[in-house]
């Protein structure tokens, strides 16, 4: 076994990034708000305007008016009349440049959805797209549509809510998300919960009583990569996240993400990315160009 992939040491830390709840300050269905963009841009403003963060929740934001910028994940997104944004729980986020974007905004827990049924298996995909521009096309129509009836129901007082997000047509990844069926799905589960832990795929298997071989067939049907590739992938996101948006020492980081000596940790960061920790961290130091990619 090499020593990248031994389990990790656990060390009882603070959350490094701000993880923001789902805590709205009306909540007429249980795990579930639909908010106007630019009433979500006040109340954002009388918080932490700027900041980089996490959510613990799905948001799918649909623009209908206006311009502006979006940040996930290292990718700065461009927003305009037909952009739908998918954040899902634990990205990281930041509202570059809100502008005069306006729509609708769904925020809702992974618990909302009921196990098993089309949005669950697609709003659990974090392989997913964040971004989709829609333009004019017939698709931005009949999702307009919808979202501005779901948000018309959420507002009636007359009588009980119960918002039907399997209606939305949000992504197009449901042949790929029901290509690795549910082994794919347990596996992913898995992998959110214990990569920091392990990044041994026969730990994964003993998990969930799968052999190698199964879990490996499973995402290379989900994703295209070997199951060993996905683990990896994983780890070197958030170590991305932690080293961009934190100040913590590279050790610390480490540390997190379960190898218990830096070295390993820079070897493991290099190899995936092509660039080593500390090259990576430089460019969002405070006196560094904050370089990220648009679209």
């Amino acid at each position: 076994m090499r020593v990248e992939e031994s389990a990790a040491v656990n060390v009882p830390q603070r959350e490094p990034i701000p993880r923001l709840p789902f805590r709205p300050p009306r909540e007429r269905v249980p795990g579930f708000e639909i908010v106007e963009l630019a009433a979500l841009h006040r109340r954002r403003a009388r918080r932490d305007p700027d900041g980089v963060h996490r959510i613990d929740f799905h948001t799918l934001s649909l623009v209908t008016e206006g311009e502006g910028e979006h940040a996930v994940d290292f990718v700065t997104y461009s927003c305009r009349p037909g952009t739908l944004l998918w954040v899902r729980p634990g990205q990281m986020q930041r509202y570059v440049r809100p502008g005069s974007t306006n729509g609708l905004h769904l925020l809702f827990t992974p618990s909302f959805l009921p196990l098993g049924n089309t949005a669950d298996r697609l709003l659990s995909e974090w392989r997913g797209p964040v971004c989709r521009q829609l333009g004019t096309s017939c698709d931005y129509g009949v999702l307009a549509t919808l979202v501005h009836q779901i948000h018309a129901e959420y507002n009636r007082c007359d009588q009980p809510v119960s918002p039907d997000i399997d209606r939305l047509p949000c992504t197009d990844e449901e042949g790929e998300a029901q290509a690795g069926g549910e082994v794919y799905a347990r596996f992913r589960a898995e992998l959110e919960r214990s990569y920091a832990t392990t990044r041994r795929a026969a730990d994964y298997a003993d998990r969930l009583g799968y052999t190698v071989r199964t879990l490996s067939r499973a995402c290379v049907a989900a994703t295209g990569q070997p199951v060993k590739r996905v683990i990896d992938e994983r780890v070197a996101l958030e170590a991305r996240r932690l080293l961009a948006h934190t100040d913590e020492p590279v050790s610390t980081i480490a540390r997190r993400l379960g190898f218990p000596e830096s070295t390993n940790f820079g070897k493991f960061f290099t190899r995936h990315t092509g660039i080593a920790p500390g090259a990576f961290r430089e460019p969002f130091q405070p006196d560094g160009p904050h370089s990220t990619e648009g679209r």
